[in-house]
Parts: C-alpha cells; sequence; structure tokens
C-alpha cells in the first residue's frame, strides 16, 4: 500500500467536510449530502484495488 492514497483519501475527506459545512452553512443540507455520498463513492473507488488486493491475501492464507 502506497502512503499517497492514504493522503489523497485524507485529502478527499477534507475538501468533503468544508464542503459539506459550507452547504450546511448556506442552508442546502440536501446538496451536502449528496457531496458526503460522492466522497464516500470516491473514497471507495480509490480504495477498490487494494480491496482487491487484501481478498487475493485471505484466499492464498485459507487456501481457497
Amino acid at each position: 500500500m502506497d502512503i499517497s492514497l492514504i493522503f489523497k483519501i485524507a485529502g478527499l475527506g477534507m475538501l468533503v467536510a468544508v464542503s459539506c459545512q459550507v452547504l450546511s452553512k448556506v442552508g442546502r443540507e440536501d446538496q451536502a449530502s449528496f457531496v458526503s455520498v460522492a466522497g464516500i463513492i470516491v473514497a471507495l473507488l480509490l480504495l477498490i484495488e487494494e480491496i482487491g488486493y487484501l481478498f487475493e491475501a485471505v484466499k492464498e492464507v485459507f487456501g481457497l
């Protein structure tokens, strides 16, 4: 696992948090919810390859 992936996800989290706070203060709570869901989806897309490696390692350990 590369350290840059952790920094990307942390930066994405900060960007989403600030965006949600600004949208909530303006009164756009529905759009803030959409931004938070989109942030989760983007983070999962960044992690999908690492999750695949995890499943392969588990299969290898248990001999499946």
